[in-house]
């Protein structure tokens, strides 16, 4: 680390009036900023972000509080994509391939003994692949857009691969740094959801407008258990418009297998808009409401262990009937909760305008929500 008297970041004035700057250093592209905070350590990121931001830096500070040395940093801000993204790109190979190799056996019926003397027979399920990719990559997608027109630090998407029954757990993106506003958490947050959504319609349309498949004689006299998902509200709103059915009178004929990518679409907005912590959900209410997001926050794990407790000791339905997914979901947001989602810089309120848009996109995602949303029965 070296000294220097100054720096191509913002000015040593800009801290001044919050911060007696003692010494400035250089941490290879970075700046550190040594002295005392004359304010607490959030309204000192708040009284330098300004400056910081003009100059394309993005701030970090910690305080003391007992009037040892306290410090600024500041780190160049990326927001374009520094050389081959090869871990995106790594990842979203191996969820192609785990999708086709899902969705040929679980949701074309080739047989895996038939895969493996040929994979290229996984090619039969490129319509499921591309109806899950579109969905999961259009949803962050609205999420990097967003937090490019904002000037956030977002990374692309992350495929996850998976096995069954999708061969995906979906795709998350990274932000770095401080978030700008209120405008711009609501903005970045809602942009996933609204994308997705919009995706996952035309995916239910295609989807219900191709014909039906026929499970195959071997597969419909199997002894495995039989996996049910059920339609979500929207789905089956979608479906009534069209005319087309979701069930028919003979067993062996069900949807085309790209419906199953509109309904994954609907099942993921649920999860997202859970408002709660990192999640599309906890970034859209920490807008909407500032910090009395954190007592919505407190309650969402009670609600999912009681949706858990209700069908199992009400309805009867056994873990495998939606019981334990709401009481995982239970457990899981009770640890996303701890984190928080992001505090931006500035807090004034969103405009009538923004918190309706996030009303409607609530209401949407409640049209994708079901108590019982998946069912396995046993063979």
């Amino acid at each position: 680390m070296e000294q220097v008297e100054s720096a191509d970041g913002p000015p040593v004035e800009a801290l001044r009036a919050v911060f007696d700057v003692h010494e400035t250093r250089t941490d290879g592209e970075r700046l550190v900023y040594y002295g005392e905070s004359l304010v607490p350590e959030q309204m000192l990121v708040r009284e330098v972000w300004p400056a910081f931001r003009r100059a394309g830096y993005e701030v970090q500070a910690q305080t003391t509080g007992f009037g040892g040395t306290d410090v600024v940093v500041a780190e160049p801000i990326s927001t374009g994509i520094d050389g081959v993204p090869w871990k995106n790109l790594a990842l979203f190979v191996a969820t192609i391939v785990s999708t086709l190799f899902v969705g040929a056996v679980g949701w074309y019926y080739v047989p895996l003994s038939d895969l493996t003397a040929n994979p290229l027979l996984a090619l039969q399920a490129w319509p499921f692949t591309a109806a899950i990719l579109g969905v999961l990559s259009v949803h962050e997608l609205g999420h990097y857009l967003m937090g490019k027109y904002h000037g956030v630090n977002v990374s692309l998407p992350y495929l996850i691969p998976f096995i069954f029954p999708f061969g995906t757990l979906g795709a998350i993106i990274r932000m770095r740094g401080q978030m700008p506003d209120r405008k711009a958490l609501f903005d970045i947050g809602v942009a996933g959801p609204l994308a997705g959504l919009a995706a996952t319609i035309v995916v239910t349309v295609i989807g219900l407008s191709l014909e039906p498949m026929t499970v195959p004689a071997w597969a419909f006299a199997s002894s495995s258990d039989v996996i049910i998902f059920n339609n979500p509200p929207l789905l089956d709103a979608i479906a009534t418009l069209l005319g087309r059915p979701t069930e028919y009178p003979d067993p062996r004929t069900v949807v085309h297998p790209v419906v199953i990518g509109g309904w994954v679409g609907m099942f993921f907005t649920v999860l997202n808009l859970l408002p709660v912590g990192q999640l599309d959900g906890g970034h859209m209410v920490r807008a909407m409401l500032g910090e009395r997001q954190e007592s919505l926050a407190a309650a969402v794990p009670l609600v999912l262990f009681g949706i858990a407790g209700y069908l199992h000791y009400v309805r009867g339905l056994g873990i495998n009937e939606s019981v334990g997914l709401w009481f995982f979901w239970g457990l899981l947001s009770t640890f996303i909760a701890y984190n928080g989602p992001a505090d931006p810089v500035d807090e004034t309120p969103l405009g009538a305008g923004r918190i309706a848009i996030g009303l409607f996109t609530f209401a949407l995602g409640a049209a994708c929500f079901l108590l019982v949303p998946i069912q396995v029965i046993p063979g």
